[in-house]
């Protein structure tokens, strides 16, 4: 297709105003502009009804007005093939999707992850390709932008990390499909490369009845008061993660007793014993729901009677308060009661005591579970953490107490996908379906008695 000029050439229009930075080319068509404080010329030009600025990148008039004839016919022949009008830089586009997900997160109905999209974008995104055309990023562009993230964290990405990556840099494209930029058929297809995460370190039946088993003991032998009130709050904060599988830090230490709806009642119940033979008994249910923030946004979790017990103690050791078995802390679950529930009691200068946010809890875990010989996990070799708690919660859900496992996704705040991806040795679908009928309570608490080989190295040492 081939243009040109009106018969007679395109004649220099003056505007009534803005007569020194403001010229018509054509009528409703063409114009360049310059910009206040700014010695460069722009143009706005009319190609299928919608408005188009673009810089000439010239500082002198006539020299402007031919650019901008070229920019007018160059986008009238990119419509006519059905391509975008328009091309713009990476950098570009990514600054209009950053403030589109700014703009989400401000009226509150932007996802947790776009911060971390955010980030990824200024980190590794731009430095590599901010400065090529949208349009330009091909397979081979894309190959080179993982070379140079691989270079810029000092290592492969896994594959889950790939994901955020790849869904940072679909925002990009998102937003330039939205403004035009791009058609949709020629955004590129993303593939998540890098390596398979590792399984994460876990504990098995045996060695969760160690943990907890262990505790009263090594509370016993705290050296001072301070130290005991960390010990026990360390306790509970373990009773509460194994028992609804939040992550550890934000969520449980962000969890307030005005948010907690308790409730108890019976319910027929399957028990099982150490030769795994099966009863139904009736005994007392009791439960939670409550609001947890982290990672993933805020999302309601149920807790149960190992987390009441935990909440319990909390309550009486910070507050005085001894409820009965059906009503253990209602007097706290107040809407005007704005206290934290995993607080220690610590003494302060002047003889008073005051609740403090617990500290160093992970480090504390782990001086604990190195004691006790249970710090490395022999299935993958690595040190076992507080979040190891939360892979226990998954596994022992979906082998003993048949959660499905778009339920248990819903409980923990991730995806059936994230679960899927690193509970697949457990066999998913089958662990549901044929491992089930056993509750998790009470697999553990048949094994109540500690195997020797998980005994304190102290008392070891003083026997």
């Amino acid at each position: 297709m081939a243009l040109s000029a009106p018969e007679g050439g395109y004649n220099v229009i003056c505007m009534p105003t803005a007569v020194d930075t403001t010229h018509v080319l054509m009528d409703r068509t063409l114009i360049v502009y310059r910009r206040e404080r700014s010695a460069v010329w722009q143009c706005r030009y009319q190609v299928n009804r919608k408005w188009q600025r673009e810089s000439t990148g010239e500082h002198e008039l006539l020299k402007a007005i031919e650019k901008a004839k070229k920019i007018y016919i160059t986008a009238e022949i990119r419509h006519s093939q059905g391509l975008p009008v328009l091309t713009r830089r990476v950098k570009h586009v990514a600054a209009l999707a950053i403030k589109r997900m700014e703009d989400e997160l401000a009226i509150g109905q932007g996802k947790v992850s776009y911060s971390a999209y955010i980030r990824i974008i200024n980190d590794f995104i731009l430095p590599s390709i901010g400065r090529r055309e949208i349009g330009s990023i091909t397979p081979a562009v894309i190959d080179e932008l993982d070379k140079e993230r691989v270079q810029i964290m000092g290592k492969v990405p896994t594959k889950s990390t790939m994901l955020k990556h790849n869904a940072a840099l679909n925002r990009i494209f998102d937003e330039a499909v939205i403004q035009g930029f791009l058609k949709q058929d020629d955004r590129p297809v993303l593939i998540s490369k890098g390596k398979q995460s590792d399984i994460r370190p876990s504990f098995d039946v045996e060695e969760i009845s160690a943990v907890i088993g262990n505790f009263d003991a090594w509370i016993d032998r705290a050296r001072n008061d301070e130290s005991r009130e960390r010990r026990l709050v360390l306790k509970d904060y373990v009773h509460f993660i194994l028992d609804t599988g939040v992550r550890p830090g934000k969520e449980p230490l962000g969890v307030r007793w005005r948010q907690i709806k308790y409730s108890s009642g019976s319910n027929e119940v399957g028990a099982i014993d150490k030769s795994a033979t099966a009863a139904t008994n009736s005994e007392s249910v009791r439960t939670m729901q409550m609001r947890v923030t982290g990672k993933t946004g805020s999302r309601t979790i149920v807790a149960m009677e190992r987390s009441v017990a935990a909440f319990a103690r909390l309550a009486e050791r910070n507050y005085g308060v001894t409820g009965t078995s059906d009503e253990p802390f209602t007097t706290l679950i107040t809407p005007n009661n704005d206290d934290f529930v995993f607080r220690c009691r610590v003494k302060a200068a002047d003889g008073t005591f005051q609740l403090v946010k617990p500290t160093s809890l992970e480090n504390m875990f782990s001086a604990y579970l190195k004691e006790h010989n249970l710090l490395i996990d022999p299935k993958t070799g690595k040190n076992r953490v507080l979040y190891s708690l939360r892979h226990a919660y998954a596994t022992y859900a979906l082998l003993y107490d048949r959660v499905p496992i778009h339920t248990l996704a819903r409980q923990m705040g991730t995806s059936v996908l994230m679960i899927e991806k690193h509970y697949s040795h457990l066999d998913v679908v089958t662990a549901i379906t044929q491992l089930g009928g056993r509750q998790t309570k009470k697999v553990i608490d048949a094994n109540s008695t500690v195997s020797d080989k998980y005994k304190s190295v102290r008392t070891k040492q003083v026997a």
